[in-house]
């Protein structure tokens, strides 16, 4: 699932796509004005995103909307928990060593 999910905010686009939605949902054509895009365009983007399970869409009348779906990200937040442990314990044991490389000096 990690490596879907990064595939897909591998493109600037759909990362910003994102970004947009962490604030709020939004119409497709609220996500594509920015980016100066075409419709079938921002459609297969969030298509992509879809699929990857991290976002949803949904019909409200004739205007489809999109939302994060926050629970997504929890294998990406438990990834990078493991990353940021692993990287304090080796900067502590690193500190360690160089203390006492420099008390025996």
């Amino acid at each position: 699932m990690l490596s879907t999910t990064f595939g897909a905010l591998a493109d600037p686009t759909r990362l910003a796509v994102v970004d947009r939605l962490s604030r709020g949902d939004a119409t497709m054509g609220e996500l594509a004005a920015p980016h100066r895009i075409t419709a079938p365009a921002m459609t297969k983007h969030v298509g992509v995103l879809v699929d990857a399970g991290l976002v949803r869409r949904r019909r409200v009348g004739r205007t489809v909307v999109c939302s994060l779906r926050p629970e997504a990200f929890t294998e990406v937040e438990q990834w990078l928990g493991d990353l940021t442990t692993y990287w304090n314990r080796t900067v502590d044991r690193l500190e360690e060593l160089l203390r006492e490389d420099r008390d025996e000096r």
